[in-house]
């Protein structure tokens, strides 16, 4: 059993359109301690080459949930762009279809999340990896 009194966090992203990880897109780390507090901001990072968030700051004691924001539509943007560039005859309407994605857990002290998001310009899903 673990005596550590925080929670840890760490997280991916997969972009399942092209079956790679999602680089450069930012990820905001919020936490509250019971579900009638208020968000606290902690601080945030960029997925690496890997996908992979490696700084993500650490949860204060008393976490009970959390929220990962992937801001995802600069991603997505870029991807589009990059796309035009090389085949200008293969145009989408230009909107992304979700600009963000908010995954919101509770947590337990001692125990670490791994919370991967599979992404595409259509959809996402979550899940808690190990």
């Amino acid at each position: 059993m673990s005596t550590s009194t925080t929670a840890s966090v760490s997280t991916h992203i997969l972009d399942t359109s092209i079956g790679r990880p999602a680089e450069g897109v930012a990820v905001h780390l919020s936490a509250r301690g019971g579900r009638d507090a208020d968000w606290q901001a902690l601080g945030g990072s960029a997925t690496d080459a890997d996908g992979r968030c490696k700084d993500l700051p650490a949860l204060p004691e008393g976490t009970t949930h959390v929220r990962l924001d992937f801001f995802v539509e600069p991603y997505f943007e870029k991807k589009q762009a990059d796309a035009q560039q090389d085949a200008p005859a293969n145009r989408d309407s230009g909107a992304v279809f979700f600009p963000e994605v908010a995954i919101t857990f509770a947590v337990k002290a001692g125990e670490h999340y791994h919370v991967p998001l599979l992404l595409n310009p259509f959809g996402y899903s979550v899940y808690r990896g190990s």
